[in-house]
């Protein structure tokens, strides 16, 4: 009887071992697994500006130890311009538990932040007044769980680099995207800058990058050079408003470098990738556990001047001495 007794608690404390040993694999399995965030990353569509800041957000995560594939796991979702899909991959984010989201454009914040609710963190990377756009209280206290980076145009100084190297412009055509807040939000403060300086405008809008043809036809022939402000539909179709302006001879002052790359004459540019990694440096702090609430919103304002040689060439313009040196120096000449 007593063999027998010895021989039951033997084998229950075998089963008792190997069970704790078991559990303790399941639980050291399960804290592995966390120990890979997964950062959700959301971009509205393709084009040169909204790719920098994607190619920063890595970067920025990458510089707090957050290496793709290794350390953190990124879910990259593109909507390719339909809101749709970007409600679509927004809950994707969500329902798969991402750690942290990051939207890149304002659509894509705005659908993020709408669905993610109070709880998932939310990152935004380059958003025009983000405060405006509903998406934050404010800069200094954004509140619950979205905070990020802003990138504001430096539009008084798009409008004097406008007034040296087209003197002569006595009307100047302002185009934006009726559905983009930031296009518009840039549109109408670039305007308001005019009628303080006393330079006569013109506002032309387009609902979308199909509109963009009609349009800078009825544009090229009303006005003496253009402004388009920092627009994802502006600058997704900035090579069919170049083709247009290029035929009158009517310069085209963009706000960002992309822009300018793609036929724009010049810009004062916010550097878009360090927009990016910026807030790649926000979304590492925040997943080491800052919380977003009292996280302000970091502003970018100061553009470095970008030039475009062959499109001078075309319209036959001379750049300024100043200028020129100042873009060869500090900024970007694009040939």
């Amino acid at each position: 009887m007593l063999k027998r007794m010895l021989a039951f608690i033997s084998a229950l404390v075998v089963f008792l071992g190997v069970a704790f040993v078991m559990t303790g694999n399941r639980n050291q399995k399960t804290a592995n697994s966390k120990k890979i965030p997964t950062v959700g990353i959301l971009q509205l569509q393709t084009h040169p500006a909204l790719d920098a800041i994607h190619r920063g957000v890595i970067a920025g995560l990458k510089e707090y130890g957050y290496v793709p594939g290794k350390t953190v796991k990124i879910d990259y979702q593109n909507a390719q311009g339909d809101q749709s899909n970007l409600k679509t991959m927004s809950q994707k984010f969500v329902n798969e538990d991402a750690d942290e989201v990051v939207g890149i454009a304002t659509p894509a914040a705005q659908s993020l932040v709408s669905a993610a609710g109070k709880t998932t963190p939310v990152i935004l990377a380059g958003i025009t007044d983000p405060a405006g756009s509903g998406l934050i209280k404010s800069d200094a206290h954004p509140g619950a769980n979205v905070t990020g980076t802003s990138g504001e145009s430096p539009l008084k100084s798009h409008l004097d680099l406008l007034r040296e190297l087209v003197p002569g412009a006595k009307t100047v055509g302002i185009i934006y995207t009726t559905s983009d807040h930031g296009g518009e939000y840039n549109a109408k403060k670039f305007a308001k800058i005019c009628k303080q300086e006393g330079v006569k405008y013109k506002m032309f809008t387009i609902a979308n990058t199909n509109d963009m043809q009609t349009v800078a036809e009825k544009m090229a022939s009303e006005v003496d050079a253009v402004y388009a402000p920092q627009d994802n539909g502006v600058a997704s179709a900035m090579k069919t408003l170049v083709s247009v302006t290029n035929k009158a001879k009517v310069p085209v002052i963009p706000a960002v470098d992309t822009m300018v790359k793609a036929g724009g004459l010049a810009t004062l540019s916010v550097d878009q990738y360090q927009l990016g990694k910026l807030s790649g440096e926000m979304a590492a702090k925040v997943l080491k556990g800052k919380s977003t609430s009292d996280y302000a919103i970091k502003v970018i304002t100061k553009g470095k001047m970008t030039l475009n040689l062959s499109e001078a060439k075309k319209l036959g313009i001379t750049f300024p001495a100043s200028v020129l040196k100042e873009a060869k120096t500090k900024g970007v000449v694009y040939q």
